[in-house]
């Protein structure tokens, strides 16, 4: 072909593409492919069960999402999907899927998950897979989720716990971490903005955040890494897979779901703000929960990357707990990259993958 018939075709594949992502990203869409059954609901979370098409393991795979984000980033690609990943591997998969949050569900906080909705959907959960322990993965919020759960409620079913990229020691989480600790030290010197911050007496309409603005922010906090995968995507558009990726990651961050009030204020103002679970604890409701409560096995992750929680601000979990199996691990990507990047799926999933069959029971074993 004529080196000019054949820059023109490829200008024309560009235009093509553009034009798809522009005006008909829904096609593109890849995620959440694979099939699924809602097992239960109870108040604003479902659970989905993924079978394995071939159990292996006695013990299921539970991961608890965070808020604000859709339930994409678990099964992002038909070709790399974290709960696919570990159907395959042998274990029964469930995901616990929150509900799309509303200003009336302003005052939800900590407590109203990891004392309520969280154990009600894990007995579900044990008493459908017929196990009653269970290996639990959270990641980000959601990983501060399951390590406060497990604390509370160990060792009523947590076998194999799994916290990754979770803010235990945020004043180290970079130059985000250190504005959080100068803000807290200037809030310190007023006892009045004390109170009013710290005691919850900030109406929650105030501190409820909407969608739009959750995705927003998720920008705001890596602009770098924002920018580099859009003049990624223009510089690639004639290949038909990186477009294709480009609309699921985008569906993916411009989807996001409310923050609720209660949330922002045990999130934001709490372990932000006050940093509490460095010295491994937190105060929650009048109840205090401790870190060292933990004792089933431990497996941390961190993205080497990760510019929103720091290698230094989730390593410190290795230290609090009283569990004698634990593992640090650094994971190759950022904050969302270490859940989904193609570095992260080579490199990392076989490790996890392999902890975790370490330390499960295989089906028809009589332990």
């Amino acid at each position: 072909m004529h080196p000019f018939k054949q820059k023109l075709k490829v200008q024309q594949k560009k235009i093509k593409h553009l034009s798809a992502r522009m005006f008909n990203a829904k096609s593109l869409i890849l995620s959440q492919s694979t099939p699924y059954e809602v097992i239960t609901e109870y108040k604003h979370a479902k659970v989905r069960f993924y079978a394995s098409p071939e159990r292996k393991y006695k013990e299921p795979l539970v991961f608890v999402a965070p808020l604000a984000i859709n339930m994409s980033i678990y099964d992002l690609y038909p070709y790399r999907s974290l709960v696919k990943h570990f159907q395959h591997s042998g274990f029964d998969v469930y995901l616990l899927e929150w509900g799309k949050f509303k200003y009336q569900d302003r005052f939800l906080n900590f407590m109203s998950f990891i004392d309520d909705v969280i154990p009600h959907c894990i007995d579900q959960i044990c008493e459908h897979s017929g196990s009653r322990y269970i290996s639990l993965h959270g990641w980000s919020m959601a990983g501060v989720f399951v390590a406060l759960y497990t604390a509370l409620h160990q060792p009523e079913h947590v076998k194999n716990l799994m916290v990754m990229g979770a803010p235990i020691d945020s004043y180290a989480s970079g130059r985000m971490g250190a504005l959080f600790e100068k803000t807290n030290r200037l809030i310190a010197r007023n006892k009045n903005l004390r109170n009013t911050l710290y005691e919850g007496k900030i109406p929650k309409y105030f501190i409820h955040t909407p969608g739009p603005i959750n995705a927003l922010g998720f920008k705001i906090i890596d602009p770098i890494g924002w920018f580099k995968s859009q003049k990624q995507f223009l510089m690639n558009l004639d290949n038909a897979h990186d477009v294709y990726e480009h609309a699921t990651m985008g569906n993916f961050l411009n989807h996001m779901i409310d923050y609720p009030g209660g949330i922002n204020q045990d999130m934001v103002l709490n372990v932000w703000l006050q940093n509490p679970l460095k010295q491994g604890s937190i105060q929650l409701k009048g109840q205090q929960i401790q870190l060292k409560a933990i004792t089933c096995s431990l497996l941390i992750g961190a993205g080497a990357t990760d510019q929103i929680v720091t290698a230094d601000a989730a390593r410190p979990l290795s230290e609090l707990t009283s569990s004698t199996d634990v593992t640090f691990t650094l994971i190759p990507g950022g904050h969302l990259g270490l859940m989904s990047s193609q570095k992260s799926a080579n490199l990392f999933w076989p490790k996890m993958t392999t902890w975790l069959i370490q330390r499960s029971n295989l089906l028809h074993d009589n332990i």
